[in-house]
């Protein structure tokens, strides 16, 4: 008896990309009349013929695949013949109606799956490698001010002991909701991720500094303001800020530095007494917005942090 012999590799198309589907483990016969025109240059001839036969027999391979039920390698050869199309004056590929409906359903797992890799579970809300990834395209970018908050439920431990982390889950399920309305509204390329535990980052491209401080002190009377007795009987939340901003002004600024700038202005916000919003002015003072701005001591706790014998962040 023959062996069974796989179909020929599709060789990376130039403009696609090498994120290919992972071919299946289905065995499959050979695929008779392909192989040849499968090796053959696409860029060798000018007239595009050499392309167009190529085109074609990816078409014939995706077809003779998706027969059988292999549909992901049928995907890779439609792919390859799509890119070939899109390379010059090739003849438009014929798809097949069961071919097309099973390639849209690869397509929309694909996409699923890649929205659900950069979401959180919990909350449903951008997770930290969707604000990795963010962030450095913002900055890459250059296009404009990128303004990063980083907040914290105060006393977060606290609200698990006492109401049971059923009741802590849905605190935080509520507060992405109030911190999405309020950015929605005020900038609407903005996003919040979750940073980690209870702890969120509030990106916000394009506004001024003083736009960005006055928004994140909207955010916090919100949460502060909060009916949160109809989530549970005497409970009350509030959260902590720490807000910087990074314009393209800022030679060899980084997303990290601004990470941790931010991470020390939230940690001043604790110090202080919670419930506020920490940020720094025009002259690089550390400052506290809305009903927090009269609070002592600021000063002298931002000199702490800013100095190397910081010993860690206040319990939560």
């Amino acid at each position: 008896m023959a062996a069974t012999a796989a179909v020929t590799p599709v060789a990376e198309i130039p403009g696609t990309g090498s994120n290919q589907p992972p071919a299946s483990t289905f065995d499959t016969a050979p695929i008779v009349g392909i192989d040849e025109a499968l090796r053959l240059d696409a860029a060798a001839q000018d007239d595009g013929s050499a392309r167009a036969a190529q085109a074609r027999a990816h078409e014939a391979a995706a077809e003779v695949l998706a027969d059988r039920g292999d549909w992901r390698r049928a995907y890779q050869h439609l792919r390859a013949a799509m890119a070939l199309v899109h390379l010059g004056d090739t003849p438009p590929v014929h798809v097949p109606e069961q071919l097309r409906r099973e390639v849209d359903r690869l397509r929309r797992e694909r996409a699923e799956a890649r929205e659900q890799s950069r979401r959180d579970s919990l909350t449903a809300t951008w997770n930290r490698r969707y604000l990795d990834e963010r962030l450095s395209t913002l900055r890459d970018g250059g296009s404009g001010t990128v303004c990063v908050a980083l907040v914290d439920v105060d006393h977060f431990k606290l609200v698990n002991d006492t109401y049971g982390h059923a009741i802590g889950d849905a605190v935080l399920r509520a507060l992405v909701g109030l911190m999405r309305t309020e950015i929605d509204a005020r900038v609407p390329d903005g996003f919040c991720a979750r940073y980690g535990g209870e702890e969120f980052a509030l990106v916000l491209p394009g506004p001024a500094d003083a736009d960005a401080v006055e928004l994140c002190e909207a955010v916090r009377a919100r949460i502060e303001s909060h009916d949160w007795a109809a989530v549970a009987p005497e409970l009350r939340v509030t959260a902590s800020f720490g807000l910087a901003c990074l314009s393209p002004d800022d030679e060899g600024g980084t997303c990290d530095g601004l990470l941790d700038h931010v991470d020390e202005l939230l940690y001043v916000a604790k110090r202080t007494g919670r419930n506020a919003v920490a940020f720094r002015d025009e002259a690089g003072h550390v400052r506290l917005a809305g009903p927090a701005a009269g609070r002592r001591g600021v000063a002298a706790v931002a000199r702490a942090v800013a100095g190397p014998a910081r010993s860690g962040r206040p319990a939560h």
